[in-house]
């Protein structure tokens, strides 16, 4: 049993002054100070732990490149500094024995209980080669069967799974959603009653808002405007002043509100590394301060951690502290359908943060556990 009171206290829903926090265990029991039981006072504001629902890589380690169980827990690890504490590594299109290695590897994650590993996001392959971005046509392809098998699996967490509406059938989407695969649509050129035919199957997500996706236009919304009509979905959007620009988040979170905004990162390899490049899938990938690109000129992921996501949420799209804490760890959560994080309430884990006035991550706990950070 453990006590902290912080300056001031997030709970996912409304700020507390003064807020003293108890863990036991693994779960929170309550928010007074306990009788024999010492209270640590610390300096700074304490929020529920962010989750990520798109982490292509961290610490050097892309995952497609190491689908492996070591992998995975290094990306996990690499991110907990920044105050990811649950997340689900990313495997961009590749042939079907990398994604079958990757269902392997999470598989054995889960078992294991890594600390912050929740499941898996397959992005791609069934995508469109139009609105491929930086994914290698060649391995775009239909759903088959092998692949419907891996993401149907009941051990691994929960699963994303983001595809273009046109390269599957409607039928492929429900039978996904009934095996509890979360379905994103993105890296499409879908029509916008393609998108919404596909919503009304079940997929409930957009893969990073406005990116390879069909754009909002005049007489044909596409993707861009399903995804903002639609109450059904939660998107993603990456907030690093690079993706997107910030008055266009801004125009989305007044149309579908913080509640149904996730921030997401995209990370690659570089996150928490000293990396300057990589190779992805035989393309060099170069970086430019907060800037990846392959040679070709395509963005090719980010360099972005959810510590600066919320920081860059509040300071250029016009969030408020609680909005992009929210947009950070209780949407996600229930995206995810993780209703025991995401907020910090009894009963749930202790996937907190100590943060300070800037968003930096001072020190983290996943499942009441305090985690040890490496250098920033």
């Amino acid at each position: 049993m453990r006590c902290i009171q912080a300056e001031r206290l997030f709970d996912g829903i409304q700020w507390r002054e003064n807020a003293t926090i108890c863990i036991d265990d693994n779960s929170i029991v309550g928010f007074e100070a306990i009788a024999g039981v010492d209270v640590e006072r610390v300096a700074g504001t304490i929020v529920p732990g962010f989750v990520d629902v798109q982490v292509n890589g961290g610490g050097g380690v892309l995952f497609n490149d190491q689908p492996n169980v070591a992998g995975i827990a290094q990306i996990a690890q690499a991110h907990r500094r920044f105050g990811t504490t649950a997340m689900t590594p990313t495997i961009i299109s590749d042939r079907i024995e990398v994604i079958e290695a990757a269902a392997d590897a999470m598989a054995l994650a889960i078992e294991a209980k890594t600390p912050g590993v929740v499941g898996v996001h397959f992005e791609g392959p069934h995508l469109s080669v139009s609105k491929k971005g930086v994914h290698s046509a060649e391995l775009i392809r239909p759903l088959g069967a092998r692949e419907m098998a891996q993401y149907c699996r009941q051990d691994l967490g929960q699963v994303i799974v983001t595809l273009a509406p046109e390269n599957v059938t409607l039928e492929q989407i429900q039978a996904l959603t009934s095996a509890g695969v979360r379905v994103c649509l993105g890296h499409s050129n879908a029509t916008f009653d393609d998108a919404m035919t596909a919503i009304a199957a079940g997929a409930c997500g957009a893969t990073h808002l406005f990116n390879a996706m069909s754009p909002l236009q005049s007489r044909e919304p596409g993707l861009v405007g399903a995804a903002l009509y639609s109450d059904e979905v939660t998107a993603g959007v990456i907030v690093d002043g690079h993706h997107v620009d910030y008055r266009t988040l801004e125009l989305a979170l007044k149309i579908k509100g913080s509640d149904r905004l996730m921030l997401v990162t995209d990370a690659m390899s570089v996150v928490g590394s000293n990396q300057q490049d990589f190779i992805l899938q035989g393309r060099k990938i170069l970086r430019s301060g907060d800037r990846l690109n392959a040679e070709s000129g395509e963005l090719a992921g980010c360099v972005l951690d959810m510590a600066t996501a919320v920081h860059n949420a509040v300071k250029h799209m016009g969030c408020t502290e609680s909005q992009a804490l929210q947009m950070a760890s209780k949407v996600p959560a229930q995206f995810l359908g993780l209703h025991h994080k995401g907020h910090l309430s009894v009963g749930y884990d202790a996937d907190m943060l100590l943060i300070d006035n800037n968003f930096s991550v001072l020190r983290s706990w996943i499942g009441g556990q305090e985690q040890i950070h490496g250098d920033r």
